[in-house]
């Protein structure tokens, strides 16, 4: 920790995150010792602003935590009455018919959501219970305890000058220390990679992995709309580029949550994810259901994809990982959100025993044990093969081979193919550009398609002018005097948001990499998919990012 004078504040338990698996966690451990002193620190505005997803809920963790959540009034209400999947080709679709497909992959019993307005209630739910949540709170820093250990965080630290100089109304912030610190982030958490580099929590594991999930709310006339319908489709326009696919849910007041997801395992550094999933929407059949309507949101984020084998080391001397922090997504039934919360659940039951038993700052192991071998590990387990095909085969045998071993799986608890691996990082996967023909793609119509800088507005992104950037250069002359020649500098496609660009001088001079940060709706892209691995995502101050209402 920094030699920074601070005031300190302590509690049994501190939660970094406040998304399903942070909540999750601090309302059961008030559920089993209302005792207990616990906080959740947010780096959003407020709870929900930075949480996006789908997303279609599996109800399995929501029950676990609250079983009278319908009682409550809990803002899950949409159930899934139909459920599709399409192969879309440029021009025509085929659809998919159910019934080849394995039992985990039906929606039936589960729910269309906004997990935004779900978390917002959940922190209402808390709330009452007596836990102290702050919003606006960045967690910039771990602060070790004497054997090694973590006992806390440094958070809300504000007023930091660009250069990184404390300057005028700085103010440096809280110690905010614990019995047990549960780290609930999400997908590439900065505090989850300084805990998984120190500890080493990965010399066991895969690679990580992680898709590009993009998503925009749309408001569509009532003759378009059937809620509660739930459709998937893959093909066009990635065709072979590259792995993902669409989500489209119809969720209730004629509102329309359309997604798109990239796996950026992609090789070819043309390749512009934002672009592809302005495209897909002017397939005749999203066109047809779009016509007459409008955006009203978007934004994006990282996925966790690697599955059961990319799952790191989950306890540390005095912390756990939980939720998307750790990685818990069942990639083919594109839903994490479940398995957050019942990670969340597991480590507060944890870190509730070791309290009771008068244990702090030590390995909760048996949360280890609870998520390996309890309900997470039977769902990822099963499923852990689809990815690694994905990326090896492509889209048509990953299919056909991939359903045989999850059918095998759900029937007898037996891959017939074992464990494949996931063999190099996203970012290795990037090929350089003379290896690919450069890919043209249809200027954005404003209609049914829209520019990234435009589609930002719809984000509520803002950020405080003057702080030090957030996106850190290891080394600042790779961007061009390695990524542009080696690789057309893929940033400036990668990015969701238009946060990177290579500008030239009319003068013929040395183009210039341009950062603008405050563009940056805090997906973590950058940090996964920089060919040099040049890019490090940090927190910038609390509250600053997007704003999403219903996301």
């Amino acid at each position: 920790m920094s030699n920074i004078d601070r005031e300190s504040m302590e509690f049994d338990v501190v939660i970094v995150g406040g998304g399903p698996a942070g909540l999750s966690a601090a309302i059961r451990l008030k559920q089993l010792d209302s005792a207990l002193e616990v906080c959740v620190l947010e780096k959003g505005s407020e709870i929900g602003a930075h949480v996006l997803s789908g997303a279609v809920l599996d109800p399995v963790g929501l029950s676990s935590l609250m079983p009278d959540w319908k009682d409550r009034k809990a803002p899950v209400s949409v159930a899934v009455r139909e459920d599709q999947f399409f192969l879309l080709g440029e021009a025509g679709h085929l659809r998919i018919p159910n019934w080849p497909m394995p039992p985990l992959m039906s929606n039936h019993g589960n729910y269309i959501v906004s997990m935004s307005i779900l978390c917002r209630w959940l922190a209402e739910q808390a709330e009452a219970m007596d836990i102290d949540i702050f919003p606006g709170m960045s967690c910039s820093e771990l602060v070790y305890g004497a054997n090694g250990e973590v006992a806390g965080v440094v958070a809300g630290e504000f007023g930091r000058q660009s250069d990184g100089s404390t300057g005028e109304g700085y103010e440096p912030g809280m110690c905010v220390k614990g019995k047990y610190i549960l780290l609930c982030e999400g997908a590439r958490g900065s505090l989850t990679k300084q805990v998984i580099a120190e500890y080493h929590l990965d010399a066991g594991a895969d690679v990580p992995k992680f898709g590009l999930g993009m998503k925009e709310i749309w408001e569509i006339p009532p003759e378009n709309h059937a809620q509660g319908r739930v459709t998937h489709t893959v093909g066009w326009p990635l065709g072979s580029q590259a792995g993902g696919g669409s989500f489209v849910y119809h969720m209730d007041a004629n509102q329309l949550s359309v997604g798109f997801v990239v796996h950026l395992n992609y090789r070819n550094p043309h390749l512009f994810p934002y672009m592809e999933f302005q495209r897909f929407k002017h397939h005749p059949m999203m066109a047809r259901l779009l016509e007459g309507g409008r955006r009203v949101a978007y934004g994006a984020r990282a996925i966790t994809e690697g599955g059961w084998q990319s799952i790191p080391k989950l306890c540390f001397p005095g912390g756990v990982l939980a939720g998307c922090a750790a990685g818990f997504v069942n990639v083919p039934r594109i839903k994490g959100n479940h398995n957050a919360m019942l990670s969340g659940i597991a480590a507060a039951e944890s870190a509730h025993r070791a309290l009771t038993s008068g244990r702090s700052g030590d390995e909760l192991n048996d949360y280890e044990t609870a998520i390996r071998e309890g309900p997470v590990g039977r769902d990822l387990k099963r499923v852990r093969n689809v990815k690694p095909l994905w990326s090896k085969f492509g889209l048509a045998p990953s299919f056909a081979i991939g359903a045989f071993d999850m059918w095998a799986a759900n029937l007898t608890g037996w891959n017939p193919l074992g464990t494949l691996h996931h063999k190099s990082s996203d970012a290795a996967a990037t090929e350089e550009q003379d290896k690919h023909q450069e890919i043209k793609y249809p200027k954005p119509d404003g209609i049914l398609s829209f520019d990234r800088l435009n589609n930002v507005s719809f984000s509520n992104t803002a950020h405080q002018d003057g702080q030090p950037c957030h996106l850190h250069l290891i080394d600042s002359k790779i961007p061009i005097a390695v990524n542009l020649h080696r690789f057309a500098e893929p940033a400036q496609r990668y990015c969701p948001a238009g946060v990177y660009e290579v500008l030239y001088d009319r003068d013929g001079g040395e183009p210039k990499f341009q950062i603008n940060s405050s563009n940056c709706v805090h997906c973590k892209t950058c940090d996964i998919k920089d060919p040099s691995a040049n890019i490090e995502w940090r927190v910038p101050q609390g509250g600053d990012g997007p704003n999403y209402a219903n996301m």
